[in-house]
């Protein structure tokens, strides 16, 4: 008897499974007085480990080389840091008939989050893309979401994101500017041993998160935040998203060839450019919403798993498409040029 399989095309990510796991965790047993205190303190620490890793882990050289790839690389920064903040400022129009206040900041700040890496090189790689210059749009897109991420909050969201305080300045600082710069500054002597620890620091990232996602509900939970939340409300949320998701991913592809992309090139553009880092996004709500980050990141949250199904379903299909032309012609000639061996010469 065979055993029943899910369909290849929705991928459960068991990642997903374990915040929606925190995320109850938060609201059975939520931290209180001096447990939350705790908490809050690892959270913050855990955050600026983050970003200390993602700083150490980045290679200056991998990122001047893929430079050369600039019309690219601008294209996908445009996407994840212009056209998708217009999107979010265009959905205002939905509050309140559509979405609270409340979420309408989390779908907002869900604009504002730099792109993915790790999903979008393997989509990209699926689909017979471009990957080293999904690599590097992946890797552009962190680095710059470092810096505009929090400011484009500050500008957009208002008070709901600290507004321009000196204290969230400060805090910005502190806990993400700083531990990354520590970690570009000190990866000619660190890099070795995250790289020969890459799969063991993968779940320090993955825990770090989840501490970060359980500090967060928590303190909702402890405010009553989620009485706000309707289940009326978060079904217009995803639907929300989904014409979201389904506007970038249009816009990308399209958008990318009327510049005059070739298909590996528009294959690269549409998935970094289309989709949002849920690793990245968290650590920064927990810093710029506060006690309010656990609707903040929920949007983000439904997104993610979103942009997971829905592309691994696209990627397939991209894949069967006829190959580039032009990659091919470079292939052929590419084989034409390489030395060909004598016929019947021993090896």
């Amino acid at each position: 008897m065979r055993r029943p399989h899910l369909p290849a095309w929705l991928p459960l990510d068991p990642y997903i499974l374990a915040l929606l796991g925190t995320v109850g965790l938060a609201a059975l047993l939520p931290a209180r007085g001096p447990a939350a205190t705790a908490a809050d303190g690892a959270s913050t620490a855990a955050v600026a480990l983050l970003f200390f890793l993602y700083g150490a882990r980045l290679s200056t050289r991998e990122a001047l080389d893929g430079l050369r790839h600039w019309r690219l690389h601008l294209t996908v920064l445009a996407c994840t840091f212009l056209l998708f903040p217009l999107l979010g400022l265009a959905a205002r129009g939905l509050v309140p008939t559509l979405l609270t206040p409340p979420l309408y900041s989390g779908l907002l700040f869900l604009c504002l989050v730099p792109s993915t890496i790790q999903s979008s090189i393997a989509f990209t790689s699926i689909a017979r893309g471009n990957v080293p210059a999904a690599i590097c749009a992946g890797s552009f897109s962190s680095l710059s979401g470092i810096l505009l991420t929090p400011l484009l909050a500050a500008g957009l969201l208002g008070g709901d994101a600290g507004g321009f305080s000196l204290d969230s300045l400060l805090k910005i600082v502190l806990q993400l500017l700083l531990p990354f710069l520590l970690g570009q500054a000190l990866r000619r002597w660190v890099g070795g041993f995250l790289v020969r620890h890459k799969k063991a620091l993968g779940y320090v990232d993955r825990g770090s998160i989840l501490l970060v996602v359980y500090t967060a509900f928590s303190a909702g939970m402890a405010a009553g935040i989620w009485h706000q939340v309707s289940v009326p409300r978060l079904g217009a949320l995803l639907l929300v998203e989904a014409v979201l998701l389904a506007v970038m991913l249009l816009v990308t592809w399209y958008g990318a060839a009327r510049l005059g992309f070739g298909r590996a090139d528009r294959i690269a553009i549409q998935f970094a450019g289309s989709k949002k880092s849920l690793a990245a996004g968290l650590p920064m709500a927990s810093v710029l919403f506060g006690a309010q980050a656990s609707l903040a990141v929920l949007p983000l949250m439904l997104f993610h798993q979103m942009q997971l199904m829905v592309c691994a379903v696209l990627a397939r299909r991209r894949a069967q498409d006829p190959p580039d032309p032009e990659l091919a012609a470079d292939r052929v000639a590419e084989v034409s040029l390489r030395p060909q061996q004598p016929t019947g010469q021993a090896r």
